[in-house]
């Protein structure tokens, strides 16, 4: 599944063409405590991850440049469909994300410190938006990122804090 030209992994190969949609499936590859991934690869997907799918409450759930994404999900029932797995930003991805994001940085104390940055988003929603006290289920993929569908959702907000207590809190 390797994608050497992108420094990422393809999210479906079948066949004789790898599919080209850049999805944040591939962070669980990462951060599993056993890959069958090198270390090298690992970094280069959090990298990849963070620039082009992360965007503070959420991951995307295609990158922004392909030809597919749809960044706003809003409208009728199927617009809003086409979007829900082609840009729209899910809040429990975030938890994949940060425990592999501190694995690859050997959960140091500054990799700790700019999770901490990096969930400052998710701080500001839980304050400002959407359902007060909780997150969101998904986001917008385009900024500036309004809080969508179930307002107070159960996943996005145990695994932002599963990987907040496990992976990022124990290390400041």
């Amino acid at each position: 599944f390797w994608w050497k030209e992108k420094g990422c992994l393809y999210d479906v190969v079948d066949g004789d063409e790898p599919d080209d949609h850049l999805r944040p499936n591939q962070i669980y590859a990462v951060s599993l405590p056993f890959t069958m991934l090198s270390k090298e690869q690992e970094t280069k997907i959090v990298a990849f991850v963070k620039e082009h799918l992360y965007i503070g409450c959420g991951l995307r759930s295609l990158t922004s440049d392909h030809a597919d994404y749809h960044g706003i999900y809003c409208g009728a029932l199927a617009k809003r469909d086409a979007a829900y797995h082609q840009g729209t930003a899910w809040g429990f991805l975030l938890g994949g994300f940060f425990s592999a994001y501190m694995k690859v940085n050997h959960h140091s104390s500054s990799a700790a410190a700019n999770a901490v940055r990096m969930l400052e988003p998710v701080r500001k929603h839980l304050t400002d938006s959407g359902c007060i006290g909780s997150i969101s289920e998904i986001f917008d993929g385009d900024a500036p990122h309004n809080p969508r569908g179930c307002y107070a959702q159960a996943w996005s907000v145990g695994e932002t804090l599963r990987a907040y207590m496990q992976d990022v809190l124990p290390y400041m």
